[in-house]
């Protein structure tokens, strides 16, 4: 299932990883971003992982630059309406979202699939009020994109069996492991993942135990990769505390699902992580 032109709407972690993943497997990519800055920073990422994959042996210098050649970096949306499926990966904000929808359904042609990364917001109201609203579905990636393997495929209210199966085959193509979600806060992992982090985060103000300590305790003891702290981190504090906020606010505000004071401040002081260099740890800018 080579040979497509899929846009991609977003140049940061997610979307620079799944416009990699895409360009991999043979097609052509349209990155997009309406900041120069982000789409020069996408192409350090791309050259940096092609090299790396090369010095591995993963790849030839040829592949190398056969790849990076099949991705533009575009800052007009316009310039994807000849695409066969737009994939959008911007911040979690249902008012942008729904803009950027609005805009793909206009420019973009009738049979091409919209496509959302989004973790946790609704493909139902994305898709509220906009043109064959069949062709929108969810197509959430895990961060880093070219390394985790799951995918959930995730239907709205108004999307198309047909469709859904393609994105299902497509996914697979790009040599993830599918899965169906109906459309639901959080959907199958972030719904999940809940508990996690904001059980490790009650343990951290209730003063049970510090930061390290819980990380420790899950990985070494508990047999998770990371921890609660160190993944939020990764992901980014401010992604991850946007999920917790939809996800309670679909549930009509559920205790369970209760966003973290111990997040919010995080987050307004910008201290979010890996890519803004201190969140719960401290990193090498």
């Amino acid at each position: 299932m080579a040979g497509y032109q899929i846009g991609v709407v977003g140049a940061g972690t997610m979307g620079s990883g799944i416009a990699l993943v895409c360009a991999k497997k043979g097609h052509r990519v349209l990155l997009m971003d309406v900041d120069p800055a982000m789409l020069e920073k996408a192409k350090a990422y791309f050259q940096s992982v092609l090299s790396r994959d090369v010095k591995k042996g993963r790849i030839s210098e040829e592949e190398k630059v056969s790849v990076f050649r099949s991705v533009q970096f575009v800052e007009d949306l316009k310039k994807l309406a000849d695409s066969d499926m737009v994939i959008e990966a911007v911040l979690e904000r249902m008012d942008l979202k729904k803009s950027i929808f609005r805009s793909l359904s206009e420019i973009c042609r009738p049979d091409a699939l919209l496509l959302t990364n989004t973790s946790s917001l609704s493909i139902t109201e994305i898709a509220g009020g906009l043109r064959s609203p069949e062709r929108i579905l969810g197509m959430h990636f895990f961060n880093p994109a070219p390394v985790m393997p799951l995918v959930e495929v995730v239907r709205g209210k108004q999307s198309g069996e047909k469709q859904a199966k393609f994105v299902y085959e497509f996914a697979q193509s790009l040599g993830k492991v599918p899965v169906y979600a109906n459309d639901t806060p959080g959907f199958i992992v972030n719904r999940v993942a809940r508990p996690y982090y904001n059980e490790a985060l009650r343990i951290l103000e209730d003063r049970v135990a510090g930061v390290e300590q819980i990380d420790r305790i899950l990985t070494e003891a508990g047999g998770f990769k990371m921890g609660p702290f160190e993944l939020q981190d990764l992901i980014g504090i401010d992604v991850n505390f946007a999920v917790t906020e939809s996800v309670y606010s679909g549930f009509f505000h559920e205790r369970r699902f209760q966003p973290s004071r111990i997040q919010q401040k995080m987050v307004q002081a910008g201290t979010i992580g890996r890519k803004s260099g201190e969140g719960y740890y401290e990193y090498d800018k």
